[in-house]
Protein backbone atom coordinates (compact mmCIF):
# COMPACT_ATOMS: atom_id res chain seq x y z
CA UNK A 1 0.00 0.00 0.00
CA UNK A 2 3.00 2.28 0.99
CA UNK A 3 3.51 3.48 -2.62
CA UNK A 4 2.79 5.60 -5.70
CA UNK A 5 0.58 4.36 -8.66
CA UNK A 6 -0.69 6.24 -11.43
CA UNK A 7 -4.19 4.73 -11.74
CA UNK A 8 -6.17 3.14 -8.43
CA UNK A 9 -9.38 1.20 -9.71
CA UNK A 10 -11.62 0.14 -6.63
CA UNK A 11 -13.87 -2.97 -7.40
CA UNK A 12 -13.03 -6.68 -9.76
CA UNK A 13 -16.70 -5.77 -11.69
CA UNK A 14 -15.80 -6.39 -15.65
CA UNK A 15 -15.60 -2.67 -16.37
CA UNK A 16 -13.16 -2.52 -13.55
CA UNK A 17 -11.29 -5.27 -14.41
CA UNK A 18 -11.29 -4.76 -18.35
CA UNK A 19 -9.85 -0.81 -17.30
CA UNK A 20 -7.41 -2.05 -15.40
CA UNK A 21 -6.44 -4.68 -18.09
CA UNK A 22 -5.97 -1.66 -20.73
CA UNK A 23 -4.06 1.09 -18.17
CA UNK A 24 -1.59 -1.71 -17.18
CA UNK A 25 -0.92 -2.50 -21.08
CA UNK A 26 -0.51 1.01 -21.89
CA UNK A 27 1.67 0.95 -19.18
CA UNK A 28 0.72 2.59 -15.99
CA UNK A 29 1.40 1.46 -12.45
CA UNK A 30 -1.94 0.32 -11.53
CA UNK A 31 -3.37 -0.93 -7.57
CA UNK A 32 -6.52 -2.95 -7.72
CA UNK A 33 -8.67 -3.22 -4.89
CA UNK A 34 -11.93 -4.95 -3.81
CA UNK A 35 -13.52 -5.16 -0.48
CA UNK A 36 -14.89 -8.64 -1.31
CA UNK A 37 -13.12 -12.21 -0.96
CA UNK A 38 -13.73 -13.08 -4.88
CA UNK A 39 -13.88 -11.03 -7.84
CA UNK A 40 -16.69 -10.01 -10.22
CA UNK A 41 -18.54 -7.48 -7.83
CA UNK A 42 -22.15 -7.66 -9.39
CA UNK A 43 -20.51 -9.27 -12.29
CA UNK A 44 -19.71 -12.93 -10.49
CA UNK A 45 -20.90 -16.07 -11.11
CA UNK A 46 -22.23 -17.78 -7.98
CA UNK A 47 -21.60 -21.30 -6.63
CA UNK A 48 -22.02 -23.89 -5.53
CA UNK A 49 -26.18 -23.55 -5.83
CA UNK A 50 -26.19 -23.45 -1.86
CA UNK A 51 -24.57 -20.33 -2.01
CA UNK A 52 -27.37 -18.57 -4.49
CA UNK A 53 -30.29 -20.19 -2.02
CA UNK A 54 -28.61 -18.41 1.16
CA UNK A 55 -27.85 -14.74 -1.22
CA UNK A 56 -31.47 -14.82 -1.92
CA UNK A 57 -32.53 -15.93 1.33
CA UNK A 58 -34.19 -19.22 0.72
CA UNK A 59 -35.51 -21.02 3.72
CA UNK A 60 -34.79 -24.52 2.05
CA UNK A 61 -31.66 -25.74 0.46
CA UNK A 62 -31.86 -27.03 -2.74
CA UNK A 63 -33.05 -30.70 -4.04
CA UNK A 64 -32.06 -33.40 -5.16
CA UNK A 65 -33.30 -32.93 -8.27
CA UNK A 66 -30.76 -29.94 -8.66
CA UNK A 67 -27.73 -32.37 -9.08
CA UNK A 68 -24.68 -31.40 -7.20
CA UNK A 69 -24.34 -27.83 -5.93
CA UNK A 70 -20.60 -27.62 -7.44
CA UNK A 71 -21.83 -28.05 -10.82
CA UNK A 72 -23.57 -24.78 -11.20
CA UNK A 73 -22.32 -20.87 -12.14
CA UNK A 74 -24.91 -18.57 -12.00
CA UNK A 75 -24.47 -15.37 -13.21
CA UNK A 76 -26.05 -12.42 -11.29
CA UNK A 77 -26.37 -10.33 -14.17
CA UNK A 78 -26.20 -12.02 -18.01
CA UNK A 79 -24.28 -10.92 -20.83
CA UNK A 80 -22.66 -12.06 -23.74
CA UNK A 81 -25.84 -14.42 -24.62
CA UNK A 82 -25.46 -16.27 -28.09
CA UNK A 83 -28.17 -15.89 -30.44
CA UNK A 84 -30.73 -18.17 -32.48
CA UNK A 85 -30.83 -19.45 -35.62
CA UNK A 86 -32.33 -16.93 -37.94
CA UNK A 87 -32.05 -18.24 -40.96
CA UNK A 88 -35.73 -18.47 -41.60
CA UNK A 89 -36.47 -14.78 -41.44
CA UNK A 90 -32.80 -14.54 -43.71
CA UNK A 91 -34.80 -16.00 -46.14
CA UNK A 92 -37.54 -13.53 -46.71
CA UNK A 93 -37.18 -11.85 -49.90
CA UNK A 94 -37.50 -8.70 -48.79
CA UNK A 95 -35.67 -8.45 -45.86
CA UNK A 96 -32.74 -10.23 -47.76
CA UNK A 97 -32.37 -7.92 -50.11
CA UNK A 98 -32.50 -5.39 -47.10
CA UNK A 99 -29.54 -7.18 -45.67
CA UNK A 100 -27.55 -7.27 -48.70
CA UNK A 101 -27.50 -3.51 -48.93
CA UNK A 102 -26.25 -3.45 -45.60
CA UNK A 103 -23.82 -6.07 -46.37
CA UNK A 104 -22.57 -3.80 -49.33
CA UNK A 105 -22.76 -0.43 -47.45
CA UNK A 106 -20.17 1.56 -47.65
CA UNK A 107 -19.98 5.01 -45.83
CA UNK A 108 -17.38 5.91 -48.32
CA UNK A 109 -18.86 5.11 -51.34
CA UNK A 110 -22.12 6.73 -52.57
CA UNK A 111 -22.18 4.42 -55.09
CA UNK A 112 -23.66 1.90 -52.61
CA UNK A 113 -26.02 4.30 -51.16
CA UNK A 114 -29.35 2.81 -53.50
CA UNK A 115 -30.67 6.29 -53.24
CA UNK A 116 -29.98 6.36 -49.20
CA UNK A 117 -28.24 9.58 -47.34
CA UNK A 118 -26.89 8.31 -44.69
CA UNK A 119 -26.82 11.50 -42.67
CA UNK A 120 -30.11 12.18 -43.44
CA UNK A 121 -32.47 9.67 -44.49
CA UNK A 122 -33.98 8.34 -41.61
CA UNK A 123 -33.80 4.62 -40.58
CA UNK A 124 -38.20 4.25 -41.25
CA UNK A 125 -37.38 5.79 -44.52
CA UNK A 126 -34.98 3.13 -44.93
CA UNK A 127 -37.67 0.67 -43.44
CA UNK A 128 -40.09 1.93 -45.93
CA UNK A 129 -37.83 1.46 -49.31
CA UNK A 130 -37.46 -2.29 -48.43
CA UNK A 131 -40.92 -2.58 -47.31
CA UNK A 132 -40.21 -3.86 -44.10
CA UNK A 133 -43.13 -5.03 -42.03
CA UNK A 134 -43.55 -4.46 -38.18
CA UNK A 135 -42.18 -7.45 -36.67
CA UNK A 136 -38.86 -7.65 -39.28
CA UNK A 137 -38.36 -3.99 -37.72
CA UNK A 138 -39.19 -4.91 -34.31
CA UNK A 139 -36.34 -7.82 -34.74
CA UNK A 140 -34.14 -5.83 -36.86
CA UNK A 141 -33.89 -2.41 -34.42
CA UNK A 142 -33.81 -4.13 -31.11
CA UNK A 143 -32.02 -8.22 -32.06
CA UNK A 144 -29.99 -6.62 -34.56
CA UNK A 145 -29.16 -3.05 -33.93
CA UNK A 146 -29.35 -3.73 -30.24
CA UNK A 147 -31.38 -0.48 -29.29
CA UNK A 148 -33.53 -0.43 -26.56
CA UNK A 149 -36.16 1.86 -27.71
CA UNK A 150 -37.96 3.21 -30.95
CA UNK A 151 -36.18 6.48 -31.01
CA UNK A 152 -33.73 5.35 -34.07
CA UNK A 153 -36.25 5.17 -36.14
CA UNK A 154 -36.60 9.17 -36.72
CA UNK A 155 -32.86 10.12 -36.89
CA UNK A 156 -30.61 9.78 -39.69
CA UNK A 157 -29.98 6.07 -40.55
CA UNK A 158 -25.71 5.72 -40.49
CA UNK A 159 -25.25 4.22 -36.74
CA UNK A 160 -28.46 1.99 -37.24
CA UNK A 161 -26.55 0.27 -40.97
CA UNK A 162 -22.98 0.32 -38.92
CA UNK A 163 -24.53 -1.83 -36.08
CA UNK A 164 -26.25 -4.31 -37.92
CA UNK A 165 -23.03 -4.48 -40.27
CA UNK A 166 -21.28 -5.38 -37.17
CA UNK A 167 -23.89 -7.75 -36.29
CA UNK A 168 -23.67 -9.27 -39.55
CA UNK A 169 -19.85 -9.32 -39.33
CA UNK A 170 -20.00 -11.10 -36.25
CA UNK A 171 -22.30 -13.98 -37.36
CA UNK A 172 -20.34 -14.44 -39.66
CA UNK A 173 -16.89 -14.71 -37.91
CA UNK A 174 -18.21 -17.19 -35.45
CA UNK A 175 -20.50 -19.53 -37.02
CA UNK A 176 -23.79 -19.68 -36.16
CA UNK A 177 -24.01 -16.97 -33.52
CA UNK A 178 -22.34 -13.13 -33.12
CA UNK A 179 -21.84 -13.99 -29.26
CA UNK A 180 -19.26 -15.28 -27.15
CA UNK A 181 -19.43 -16.95 -23.35
CA UNK A 182 -17.50 -18.16 -21.12
CA UNK A 183 -17.68 -21.92 -20.04
CA UNK A 184 -18.16 -21.62 -16.58
CA UNK A 185 -19.99 -18.28 -16.62
CA UNK A 186 -18.86 -14.76 -16.73
CA UNK A 187 -17.19 -14.34 -13.49
CA UNK A 188 -14.39 -15.77 -15.73
CA UNK A 189 -14.09 -12.39 -17.86
CA UNK A 190 -13.01 -10.42 -14.96
CA UNK A 191 -10.44 -12.96 -13.97
CA UNK A 192 -9.08 -13.18 -16.86
CA UNK A 193 -8.84 -9.23 -17.27
CA UNK A 194 -7.23 -9.21 -14.10
CA UNK A 195 -4.58 -11.71 -15.21
CA UNK A 196 -3.78 -9.48 -18.07
CA UNK A 197 -3.23 -6.61 -15.66
CA UNK A 198 -1.00 -8.61 -13.25
CA UNK A 199 0.95 -9.76 -16.72
CA UNK A 200 1.95 -6.14 -17.08
CA UNK A 201 2.53 -5.33 -13.48
CA UNK A 202 -0.73 -4.89 -11.68
CA UNK A 203 -0.74 -5.38 -8.07
CA UNK A 204 -4.02 -7.19 -6.77
CA UNK A 205 -5.42 -7.02 -3.48
CA UNK A 206 -8.89 -9.06 -2.36
CA UNK A 207 -10.83 -8.94 0.68
CA UNK A 208 -9.27 -4.90 1.33
CA UNK A 209 -11.51 -2.10 2.80
CA UNK A 210 -11.41 1.01 1.58
CA UNK A 211 -11.57 3.45 4.27
CA UNK A 212 -11.73 6.65 2.67
CA UNK A 213 -10.61 7.85 -0.71
CA UNK A 214 -8.00 11.23 -0.16
CA UNK A 215 -8.96 14.16 -1.63
CA UNK A 216 -6.44 17.35 -1.94
CA UNK A 217 -7.71 20.68 -3.39
CA UNK A 218 -10.58 18.74 -5.40
CA UNK A 219 -8.21 16.23 -6.62
CA UNK A 220 -8.09 12.86 -5.85
CA UNK A 221 -4.62 11.73 -4.26
CA UNK A 222 -4.72 8.51 -2.76
CA UNK A 223 -7.11 5.40 -0.96
CA UNK A 224 -6.70 4.66 2.90
CA UNK A 225 -7.06 1.23 4.28
CA UNK A 226 -6.47 -0.34 7.23
CA UNK A 227 -4.37 2.95 8.25
CA UNK A 228 -2.03 3.31 5.05
CA UNK A 229 -2.38 5.35 2.16
CA UNK A 230 -1.64 4.52 -1.58
CA UNK A 231 -1.11 7.50 -3.37
CA UNK A 232 -2.38 7.88 -6.92
CA UNK A 233 -2.77 10.24 -9.95
CA UNK A 234 -6.73 8.71 -10.88
CA UNK A 235 -9.06 6.33 -9.21
CA UNK A 236 -11.52 4.65 -11.33
CA UNK A 237 -14.04 2.29 -9.19
CA UNK A 238 -18.12 1.41 -9.53
CA UNK A 239 -20.82 3.56 -8.08
CA UNK A 240 -20.82 1.43 -4.58
CA UNK A 241 -17.56 2.75 -3.53
CA UNK A 242 -18.50 6.61 -4.33
CA UNK A 243 -21.94 7.15 -2.85
CA UNK A 244 -21.65 10.93 -2.94
CA UNK A 245 -20.74 11.07 -6.24
CA UNK A 246 -22.97 8.99 -8.06
CA UNK A 247 -27.26 9.45 -8.70
CA UNK A 248 -29.65 6.70 -8.67
CA UNK A 249 -31.07 6.32 -12.63
CA UNK A 250 -33.61 3.97 -12.23
CA UNK A 251 -33.94 0.42 -11.00
CA UNK A 252 -33.62 -3.33 -12.94
CA UNK A 253 -35.35 -6.43 -12.14
CA UNK A 254 -33.68 -9.78 -12.78
CA UNK A 255 -35.05 -12.87 -12.62
CA UNK A 256 -33.24 -16.20 -12.11
CA UNK A 257 -35.24 -19.37 -13.30
CA UNK A 258 -33.82 -23.16 -13.08
CA UNK A 259 -35.53 -24.96 -16.06
CA UNK A 260 -35.19 -28.90 -16.78
CA UNK A 261 -35.92 -28.36 -20.13
CA UNK A 262 -35.07 -25.63 -23.31
CA UNK A 263 -36.92 -23.05 -23.42
CA UNK A 264 -40.19 -23.85 -26.22
CA UNK A 265 -39.89 -23.19 -30.07
CA UNK A 266 -35.97 -22.78 -29.78
CA UNK A 267 -35.65 -25.79 -31.40
CA UNK A 268 -34.01 -27.37 -28.11
CA UNK A 269 -31.05 -24.78 -28.46
CA UNK A 270 -28.37 -25.29 -25.54
CA UNK A 271 -28.55 -21.47 -25.43
CA UNK A 272 -30.56 -18.55 -26.75
CA UNK A 273 -31.31 -15.14 -26.10
CA UNK A 274 -34.93 -13.21 -26.74
CA UNK A 275 -35.62 -10.11 -27.20
CA UNK A 276 -38.91 -8.53 -26.84
CA UNK A 277 -39.50 -5.31 -28.00
CA UNK A 278 -41.13 -2.78 -25.91
CA UNK A 279 -43.91 -1.86 -28.57
CA UNK A 280 -44.90 -5.40 -28.86
CA UNK A 281 -46.43 -5.09 -25.03
CA UNK A 282 -46.75 -2.19 -24.32
CA UNK A 283 -44.03 -0.83 -22.67
CA UNK A 284 -40.86 1.68 -22.89
CA UNK A 285 -38.40 -0.71 -22.41
CA UNK A 286 -37.45 -4.02 -24.30
CA UNK A 287 -37.33 -7.12 -21.24
CA UNK A 288 -34.36 -9.66 -22.15
CA UNK A 289 -34.33 -13.20 -21.57
CA UNK A 290 -31.59 -14.89 -21.88
CA UNK A 291 -31.11 -18.81 -21.92
CA UNK A 292 -27.63 -20.72 -21.16
CA UNK A 293 -27.46 -24.90 -19.85
CA UNK A 294 -25.25 -27.65 -18.56
CA UNK A 295 -23.40 -27.20 -22.06
CA UNK A 296 -21.70 -24.15 -21.08
CA UNK A 297 -20.96 -26.22 -17.43
CA UNK A 298 -22.74 -23.41 -15.43
CA UNK A 299 -25.75 -26.19 -14.18
CA UNK A 300 -26.33 -29.67 -13.63
CA UNK A 301 -26.63 -31.96 -16.21
CA UNK A 302 -29.95 -31.65 -18.23
CA UNK A 303 -30.37 -27.99 -16.18
CA UNK A 304 -31.11 -24.91 -17.72
CA UNK A 305 -30.89 -20.93 -16.35
CA UNK A 306 -32.53 -18.57 -17.84
CA UNK A 307 -32.51 -14.92 -16.63
CA UNK A 308 -35.18 -12.62 -17.65
CA UNK A 309 -34.32 -8.77 -17.23
CA UNK A 310 -36.13 -5.42 -17.66
CA UNK A 311 -35.95 -1.54 -16.45
CA UNK A 312 -38.43 -1.18 -14.15
CA UNK A 313 -41.38 1.35 -15.17
CA UNK A 314 -44.09 0.75 -12.50
CA UNK A 315 -44.99 -0.32 -8.95
CA UNK A 316 -45.10 -4.16 -9.37
CA UNK A 317 -41.95 -4.73 -11.56
CA UNK A 318 -42.54 -8.51 -11.25
CA UNK A 319 -46.15 -8.41 -13.00
CA UNK A 320 -43.88 -6.83 -15.95
CA UNK A 321 -41.50 -9.31 -17.13
CA UNK A 322 -44.56 -11.90 -16.87
CA UNK A 323 -44.79 -11.29 -20.49
CA UNK A 324 -41.20 -13.40 -20.58
CA UNK A 325 -41.89 -15.94 -17.44
CA UNK A 326 -44.45 -17.69 -19.72
CA UNK A 327 -42.15 -18.43 -22.04
CA UNK A 328 -40.25 -20.37 -19.28
CA UNK A 329 -42.95 -22.30 -17.87
CA UNK A 330 -42.62 -24.47 -16.06
CA UNK A 331 -40.01 -23.46 -13.35
CA UNK A 332 -38.25 -24.53 -10.81
CA UNK A 333 -37.12 -22.18 -8.90
CA UNK A 334 -37.16 -18.33 -9.27
CA UNK A 335 -34.32 -16.12 -7.80
CA UNK A 336 -36.19 -12.52 -7.69
CA UNK A 337 -33.69 -9.51 -7.56
CA UNK A 338 -34.65 -5.73 -7.62
CA UNK A 339 -31.36 -3.65 -7.89
CA UNK A 340 -30.82 0.19 -8.55
CA UNK A 341 -28.88 2.34 -11.36
CA UNK A 342 -26.88 4.78 -10.44
CA UNK A 343 -24.64 6.56 -12.62
CA UNK A 344 -22.09 9.32 -11.84
CA UNK A 345 -22.95 12.45 -11.07
CA UNK A 346 -19.60 14.21 -12.94
CA UNK A 347 -17.10 13.34 -15.77
CA UNK A 348 -14.25 13.38 -13.31
CA UNK A 349 -11.98 15.14 -15.14
CA UNK A 350 -11.80 17.77 -12.37
CA UNK A 351 -11.67 15.58 -9.31
CA UNK A 352 -9.86 12.51 -11.73
CA UNK A 353 -11.90 10.26 -10.53
CA UNK A 354 -14.21 8.11 -12.81
CA UNK A 355 -17.18 5.89 -12.16
CA UNK A 356 -18.45 3.54 -13.65
CA UNK A 357 -22.05 3.15 -14.08
CA UNK A 358 -23.94 -0.18 -13.22
CA UNK A 359 -25.16 -2.85 -15.41
CA UNK A 360 -28.20 -2.31 -17.00
CA UNK A 361 -31.14 -4.55 -18.02
CA UNK A 362 -29.92 -5.95 -21.56
CA UNK A 363 -27.84 -8.94 -21.96
CA UNK A 364 -25.30 -7.78 -24.33
CA UNK A 365 -22.33 -5.71 -23.70
CA UNK A 366 -22.77 -2.63 -25.81
CA UNK A 367 -23.23 0.12 -23.15
CA UNK A 368 -21.23 -1.81 -20.54
CA UNK A 369 -18.01 -1.44 -23.66
CA UNK A 370 -19.67 1.93 -24.43
CA UNK A 371 -19.11 3.14 -20.65
CA UNK A 372 -15.28 1.56 -20.78
CA UNK A 373 -14.46 3.67 -24.04
CA UNK A 374 -16.17 6.69 -22.25
CA UNK A 375 -14.31 6.35 -19.06
CA UNK A 376 -11.15 5.94 -21.13
CA UNK A 377 -11.43 8.94 -23.31
CA UNK A 378 -11.73 10.89 -20.03
CA UNK A 379 -9.13 9.80 -18.48
CA UNK A 380 -6.75 9.76 -21.19
CA UNK A 381 -7.84 12.19 -24.21
CA UNK A 382 -7.93 10.15 -26.20
CA UNK A 383 -9.82 7.56 -28.17
CA UNK A 384 -9.60 3.55 -27.34
CA UNK A 385 -7.61 2.49 -29.86
CA UNK A 386 -8.08 -1.40 -30.01
CA UNK A 387 -5.42 -2.18 -32.81
CA UNK A 388 -2.82 -0.27 -31.07
CA UNK A 389 -3.22 -2.66 -27.64
CA UNK A 390 -2.85 -5.80 -29.65
CA UNK A 391 -0.13 -4.38 -31.67
CA UNK A 392 1.59 -3.71 -27.74
CA UNK A 393 0.95 -7.62 -26.67
CA UNK A 394 2.35 -9.20 -29.72
CA UNK A 395 5.38 -6.55 -28.67
CA UNK A 396 5.36 -8.77 -25.49
CA UNK A 397 4.47 -12.25 -26.01
CA UNK A 398 4.20 -12.65 -30.01
CA UNK A 399 1.35 -12.88 -32.42
CA UNK A 400 1.27 -16.95 -31.63
CA UNK A 401 0.77 -16.83 -27.91
CA UNK A 402 -1.97 -14.63 -27.01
Amino acid sequence: MDEEYDVIVLGTGLTECILSGIMSVNGKKVLHMDRNPYYGGESSSITPLEELYKRFNLPDSPPESMGRGRDWNVDLIPKFLMANDLMGMFEKRRFRKFLVFVANFDENDPKTFEGVDPKATTMRDVYKKFDLGQDVIDFTGHALALYRTDDYLDVPCLETINRIKLYSESLARYGKSPYLYPLYGLGELPQGFARLSAIYGGTYMLNKPVDEIVMEGGHVIGVKSEGEVARCKQLICDPSYIPDRVRKAGQVIRVICILSHPIKNTNDANSCQIIIPQNQVNRNSDIYVCMISYAHNVAAQGKYIAIVSTTVETSEPEAEIEPALELLEPIDQKFVAISDLYEPTDDGTESQIFASSSYDATTHFETTCNDIKDIYKRMTGSDFDFENMKRKQNDVFGEDEQ
